[in-house]
């Protein structure tokens, strides 16, 4: 709780509404939510060095305040397998940044460098996110990601604080439930790791009630025993904006 406070209170004092990419992980971290082991570099040695450390292939995103959507701005650069790679695209990114900084007219920051992550086996992709209604308060929404939530809309959602039966019922009742207990030879997934990230997913916000939305997206989920992994996070919090327009 007191590692998500720190960070919200420098992300205001910097003028931000969002958190950055290392923030929400390590936020994450404080509430031992699963993520793949992560590190950020300012220069293309350290980030070379630190990729060796995480183990190979790893991916590495810009990390800038002035830039929200990273690949747009051609600042991801996937599946590194070694150091020269890393080396290589750490130099690439800065420079497609600062490219995307001249046409959009902004002196993009790049002084934070880049954020290093492990590249991950991919599991069933599923979505964990919370709003922030001004009648109703938090709610939490669960689905399975990618076409399930773009197309179907195949979500469902509760209000926070949620107990362990809201989290089990929110699993069970989304139309897609069957590929999670495992159809066609497919082995069943880890529902229980998914329960666990989406209660104490509900425990963040509840303690931080500043948090007006998130996404965890994707969260990966693994067979039965392998556990689950929240790959990307995406946290947005309350400033003088946010609080007139949410009232």
């Amino acid at each position: 709780m007191k590692a998500a406070k720190k960070i919200f209170e420098s992300a205001l004092e910097e003028g931000r509404t969002f958190v950055l990419e290392h923030e929400a992980k390590d936020i994450m971290k404080s509430y031992d939510i699963p993520i793949p082991k992560y590190e950020t570099a300012a220069s293309p040695d350290e980030a070379a060095e630190k990729s060796k450390k995480i183990g190979f292939p790893v991916v590495l995103k810009i990390l800038s305040k002035d830039i929200l959507h990273k690949s747009d701005a051609g600042g991801v650069k996937l599946n590194l397998k070694n150091e020269d790679e890393v080396k290589t695209a750490f130099s690439e990114i800065m420079e497609n940044a600062k490219g995307y900084g001249k046409e959009k007219g902004i002196d993009v920051d790049l002084s934070r460098g880049v954020f290093i992550t492990e590249f991950v086996e991919m599991g069933t992709e599923v979505i964990v996110g919370v709003t922030k209604d001004a009648q109703f308060g938090h709610a939490l929404m669960f689905g399975l990601g990618g076409i399930f939530v773009e197309v179907l809309k195949d979500v469902t959602f509760r209000l926070i604080p949620l107990r362990e039966i809201d989290a089990r019922e929110m699993v069970s009742e989304i139309k897609a439930a069957k590929i999670l207990e495992g159809v066609r030879g497919e082995n069943p997934r880890d529902v229980e790791a998914l329960i666990d990230v989406i209660m104490k997913v509900s425990k963040m916000v509840e303690e931080n009630p500043d948090i007006i939305e998130l996404d965890c997206n994707p969260t990966f989920i693994y067979e039965k025993g392998k556990g689950a992994l929240v790959v990307d996070a995406r946290i947005l919090i309350e400033g003088e904006d946010t609080a007139q327009s949410s009232h």
